[in-house]
């Protein structure tokens, strides 16, 4: 038996509000499945179990704002003893026959009412969806989608029309689900977000001592095997840079675990894995690094992938906790936006943040020759509480030895 904890899910958040249980008491639940969502300045937020069994029950109502830390359902476990059950009471004696009576007439039992096969009374919390000629129509227990309480007083305070949403029947929908679909103003989406960034921010400049590197690197031989491997891509599968900039890095950090992991309680702890941050540009507003999980396993097309897909639930509205809370490293490249070096501010618990500049065509020494190349600058903000310079200059060097060499990634 366990109970499931309101998450962290940045070091700036200290509360959240449970608006979703998507797992009813005594469903089973399997490590992964998301049961519920909280809502924080970051948005509405997936929450996932770790582990499987069956939810006994919640603890925290629909609404209920309550620190990090707090208990929000208890999850019994494969292995633990089922609850025990209420033995049921005995049935009482029988009790000794009456002296006969005197009987009655026999009276006719009434007639039996007619029951209507459907129920007249329409749910008041589902609209009516109107029959269109020409279109089929589904079977009664498919027409209306099932709808949480959360999303139902999301409905009821903007108005929604649900007929007007494209909602294919048999899902469930929630308000994690309407918070993409009828998102409110941007502006305050931008200084929720905004205000979040700040919190994070403060307290990583006030508590990490950060210091700095960059390391001018030459991406001509990058360039070019993206591009060759695009040649012949539809535009949905083509390979970024970005990933081959995520690979290289996760690359070097098996030979310097050090940037890579969480610095709690006073003492660094590397992680075996490279959860990598993805720094990503909201459409309203606001930045966020999300992790792409496990960045070291696979090839480079089943990352791509990752990143595609993180990418696009992102910037729909939709998180999931452990994107927030477990990334060991973050990765910001500024693309085409035309600054030449990025000096980032490290998330804690994170211990370090590796940038890379816009790319652009300088001569450039090779072999004895100048040629014009394709050029970044690449940087490092690292937690000298963790790593030194020494350490950091050797792990910018060996992520620019595994970009000039991008096929072995």
């Amino acid at each position: 038996m366990s109970e499931f904890l309101m998450p962290s899910l940045g070091a700036d958040m200290e509360a959240g509000t449970l608006v979703e249980q998507l797992i009813a008491a005594g469903e089973r639940v399997t490590r992964g499945d998301v049961i519920g969502a909280v809502e924080t300045q970051k948005g509405v937020i997936e929450i996932e179990v770790f582990e499987t069994g069956v939810l006994d029950g919640w603890l925290v109502d629909i609404g209920e704002k309550v620190p990090v830390g707090t208990p929000l359902a208890v999850i019994r476990g494969t292995g633990d003893p089922d609850p025990p059950e209420v033995p049921e009471p005995s049935p009482p004696a029988p009790a000794p026959p009456e002296a006969p009576q005197p009987t009655d007439p026999p009276v006719e039992p009434p007639a039996p009412e007619e029951v209507p096969l459907t129920d007249p009374t329409p749910d008041p919390g589902m609209p009516e969806i109107p029959d269109t000629p020409g279109v089929e129509i589904p079977p009664p227990e498919t027409r209306h989608p099932r709808i949480t309480p959360a999303a139902r007083r999301f409905i009821a305070e903007r108005e929604i029309d649900l007929t007007k949403l494209a909602i294919p029947a048999g899902q469930t929908i929630t308000r994690a689900r309407l918070e993409a679909m009828a998102a409110g103003p941007p502006e305050q989406a931008a200084t929720d977000i905004r205000r979040a960034i700040a919190a994070a921010m403060s307290r990583a400049k006030r508590e990490i001592p950060h210091y700095y590197l960059s390391h001018t690197i030459d991406l001509t031989v990058a360039d070019a095997f993206v591009k060759a491997a695009n040649a012949d891509r539809p535009p949905q599968s083509r390979l970024l840079a970005g990933a081959v900039y995520a690979r290289a890095v996760a690359r070097a950090l098996e030979k310097f675990p050090e940037f890579n992991g969480h610095f709690t309680a006073e003492r660094f702890q590397p992680s075996d894995a490279v959860h990598l941050g993805f720094a990503i540009n909201l459409r309203g507003g606001g930045l966020v690094a999300p992790a792409l999980f496990d960045v070291a396993a696979g090839d480079l097309d089943t990352l791509m992938q990752a990143l595609r897909d993180l990418v696009m639930r992102v910037r729909a509205g939709r998180f999931r906790a452990r994107e927030l809370s477990d990334a060991t490293i973050t990765l910001s490249s500024l693309g085409e936006r035309g600054v030449d070096q990025l000096h980032g501010i490290i998330y804690p618990p994170q211990v370090a943040i590796v940038g890379v500049g816009t790319p652009r065509r300088r001569p450039w020494v090779r072999e004895g020759e100048i040629t014009p190349s394709l050029i970044a600058e690449l940087t490092l903000a690292a937690d000298h509480r963790v790593s030194d310079g020494h350490r950091g200059a050797l792990f910018l060097n060996q992520i620019d030895t595994y970009l000039q060499k991008p096929e072995a990634l």
